[in-house]
């Protein structure tokens, strides 16, 4: 089972270069439980990233440079299928 609607899907975050930002997602019910990953831009993030932390649906960046300003999307997936969020626009002025 995976329902359609997310708990908690990211909201617009605006923050200055250099601050930390967070993007909150509580994926929809499902079960078993959907893991959390995110998109950017059409494009899903990598832990690899040092910067990025995604810790039970948040994604945390540790410093923000310009270059992490677009759309994110909060993606949850099980066994059934996955769902996207909302876009949510990070802006870094």
């Amino acid at each position: 089972v995976l329902r359609d609607d997310f708990r908690q899907p990211p909201g617009d975050t605006v923050v200055a270069a250099g601050e930390p930002a967070v993007l909150e997602c509580v994926p929809p019910r499902g079960h078993p439980e959907p893991s959390v990953s995110w998109k950017k831009n059409g494009v899903r993030l990598s832990d690899k990233d040092e910067r990025l932390t995604i810790r039970g649906g948040k994604l945390m960046v540790a410093s923000t440079h310009k270059s992490d300003a677009g759309v994110y999307v909060c993606v949850a997936t099980n066994v059934v299928g996955e769902r996207d969020s909302e876009p949510a626009e990070l802006v870094v002025f």
